[in-house]
């Protein structure tokens, strides 16, 4: 039986990542009014990135030292802030590109302490023997905040501006604060004695001695670096496909509402138990329907394809997060954590960087389709180089 604290963990984890999802919608949308500038698009990705590499794994540590919902609240007082702050720049007309620059900064930083937290948090509000399927659940309500976030600021945008888009994200935020106020857990091993450089040392010789959990996090990490276009949206929907700020929120939001459509389909059908292969393959659609987007001219098959875009990775993220869970020991989980959200960030901001600079030298085509084929590459790679990964079994692994 799934307990009221992984419910409540489940509320707050909605409401803080639709904020996040309508941030960085809202970030976006305002950067490229601003700029009318690919590069400038592809900066906020490496903007976003530098406290990750710098502090993630760092935060990974302290959440193997410390509470971790205490470290989750502390780091989610920074978007507030940031929010509130553009809300009332851009009220006033104050709001410049280095003021987002910077404040998108600090919102990184305070993720860079929180992700870890969170991720190694959720498996000690669950039993064992549920965590896959608590897994999905919350992969299905991270879907849903995902796809609710960037259709809602495309909304917001539309019937207002941008401004009212950050109020929103402060309402959110502060939402989830409330709720992670009534968690009680402690969310941290026994032992917390190690030294710190040490502890980190630990956490980075386990993911290189585990082929599974290296692979699994190497191919998120290549394969949306190359395949990514989140980035490349607003001018798709300004430039390409023409169909202004309403149809980026459901551009943007077609990932999420694919993710969402595969993650209900998972809470009903079997469990995927030859995780390795299902992994593999799912990439590789990801990488095909990146193509189709990329080569779209057609408003609906763009939001069809984006959102096979979304399904497939959808499972990718299911498969992975179960994978990385079960294969670690809850006094490693904080550093793991941070190494994968190091993994995912890199993936994520490099990603958003790549697509843009391309984009600037190149094409938004261009950029989008050679990064669809560069991801089928990878998967290539990889199942070749990573056989534990291509054999590797759920049902062995819970059994273990």
């Amino acid at each position: 039986m799934i307990p009221t604290t992984f419910w409540l963990y489940l509320v707050s984890r909605f409401a803080s990542a639709t904020a996040m999802m309508m941030l960085r919608a809202a970030v976006a949308w305002h950067v490229y009014a601003l700029s009318h500038s690919a590069f400038h698009l592809g900066l906020i990705g490496l903007v976003q990135f530098a406290p990750a590499l710098a502090l993630t794994l760092v935060g990974g540590v302290l959440a193997d030292r410390h509470d971790r919902r205490r470290i989750m609240m502390w780091a989610q007082v920074v978007p507030l802030a940031s929010a509130l702050t553009l809300f009332l720049a851009t009220r006033s007309g104050a709001a410049t590109l280095p003021l987002l620059y910077g404040l998108i900064f600090l919102v990184a930083v305070a993720g860079a302490f929180e992700s870890p937290s969170r991720m190694a948090l959720m498996p000690t509000l669950v039993a064992r023997e549920v965590f896959p399927r608590a897994v999905t659940i919350a992969a299905t309500n991270q879907a849903l905040a995902f796809a609710t976030g960037p259709a809602a600021c495309g909304w917001v945008i539309a019937a207002a501006n941008v401004g009212a888009a950050y109020a929103v994200d402060a309402a959110l935020v502060a939402t989830s604060l409330l709720t992670l106020a009534f968690l009680r857990s402690s969310g941290h091993p026994a032992e917390r004695r190690t030294p710190g450089l040490l502890a980190l040392r630990e956490g980075l010789a386990f993911v290189r001695g585990n082929q599974v959990v290296l692979g699994c996090m190497t191919l998120d990490l290549l394969a949306v670096i190359f395949g990514g276009a989140g980035a490349l949206l607003p001018i798709y929907a300004t430039e390409i496909l023409h169909v202004g700020p309403k149809g980026y929120g459901m551009l943007s939001s077609s990932f999420e509402a694919g993710a969402l459509v595969m993650s209900l389909l998972l809470t009903t059908l079997p469990p995927i138990t030859r995780s390795g292969r299902a992994l593999l393959g799912t990439v590789a659609i990801y990488g095909l329907a990146t193509v189709v987007f990329g080569v779209s001219r057609w408003f609906p098959l763009s939001v069809l394809a984006y959102a096979a875009v979304g399904m497939a990775d959808q499972v990718s993220v299911v498969l992975r997060s179960t994978t990385i869970q079960l294969s670690t020991p809850d006094a490693l989980r904080g550093r793991v954590s941070g190494v994968n959200m190091l993994f995912i960030s890199a993936s994520n901001q490099v990603g958003a960087a790549e697509s843009g600079f391309v984009a600037a030298l190149t094409s938004a085509t261009f950029s989008v389709v050679s990064g669809g084929i560069a991801c089928l590459a990878v998967v290539a790679i990889v199942a070749m180089r990573m056989p534990a990964l291509r054999r590797y079994r759920t049902d062995r692994a819970q059994a273990a």
